[in-house]
């Protein structure tokens, strides 16, 4: 591992730290692999896409939301403790791989990492 470690992917500090073989952010709480520049793990080379907590989803599945997320160009919040039914795995715009509608809000995607498999 280099002598720079990149900054947290959830909330962008830079003052990660290196705990075996994850990295920590002190911040938030984030925990990730460690990995060696230009190497992918086995399952992102497979395209498996896990929830917040490291679940493998599959299509049809039921997710919770794990924070307050704000529906951009509204004044709409997902709030925490939401349930998502029946959730579609797709390559998404960014990294939002999660193409779902949520009741009262409608159809949206969402990122992987901030629900968790219900």
């Amino acid at each position: 591992m280099s002598d720079t470690l990149p900054p947290c992917p959830q909330c962008g500090s830079e003052y990660t730290y290196e705990n075996g073989t994850l990295l920590v952010c002190p911040m938030c709480g984030h925990e990730w692999e460690a990995l060696v520049e230009g190497e992918e793990t086995a399952a992102e080379e497979a395209g498996v896409i896990k929830d917040a907590v490291g679940n493998v989803l599959s299509d049809g599945d039921t997710v919770t939301v794990v924070k307050n997320l704000k529906v951009k160009g509204s004044s709409l919040v997902v709030k925490a403790g939401t349930k998502v039914r029946n959730i579609r795995l797709v390559d998404g715009v960014g990294d939002h791989d999660i193409d779902c509608k949520i009741d009262g809000i409608g159809p949206m995607q969402l990122k992987s990492s901030v629900v968790k498999k219900a």
